[in-house]
């Protein structure tokens, strides 16, 4: 089934960049485990991106556009409990291979839901003021990636 591309407001297109740039951190994933990637590269990876990246971004959401709903909203809920899910896997230094395809799969379900059901509901109820306090705050950049050890390729 094929999907169209959806139509993001311009103050939280480079947010959803940002998610681009996430499921890419999926697919680098799945293209190291069907090379028979050692884990411990790729946790370097991940760990470089968890926290030059997904950190800062996670930071955004929550203190930036998840009020424009409230906290109390179960779409908001659920994309904070699923942050706390994937700070602890990507924290997690136990069986690094099983929280790499964990990550993996949770990152790749967390980055659909949040655009396709938690931002849309988000612009449905979101003020202009809203928005330009989210662009304030969230400067789209260019995605300099970690080319150190590119196990991907």
């Amino acid at each position: 089934m094929k999907t169209s591309p959806i139509k993001r407001s311009k103050a939280l297109m480079p947010v959803s960049r940002d998610h681009h740039h996430g499921l890419l951190l999926c697919y680098k994933l799945r293209t190291g485990f069907s090379k028979d990637i050692a884990p411990e590269r790729m946790k370097r990876y991940t760990d470089w991106f968890f926290k030059t990246h997904l950190i800062p971004h996670f930071e955004v959401e929550e203190k930036y556009i998840f009020p424009i709903l409230g906290n109390q909203n179960e779409l908001v809920k659920r994309a904070i409990a699923e942050h706390c899910a994937l700070v602890g896997l990507f924290e997690s230094s136990h069986d690094i291979e099983l929280s790499l395809h964990h990550i993996e799969e949770t990152l790749k379900q967390h980055i659909r839901f949040e655009e396709r059901e938690l931002f849309n509901a988000i612009e449905k109820v979101a003020t202009q003021a809203q928005l330009a306090l989210v662009a304030e705050f969230h400067k789209d950049e260019d995605f300099v990636d970690n080319q150190d050890d590119p196990f991907w390729e």
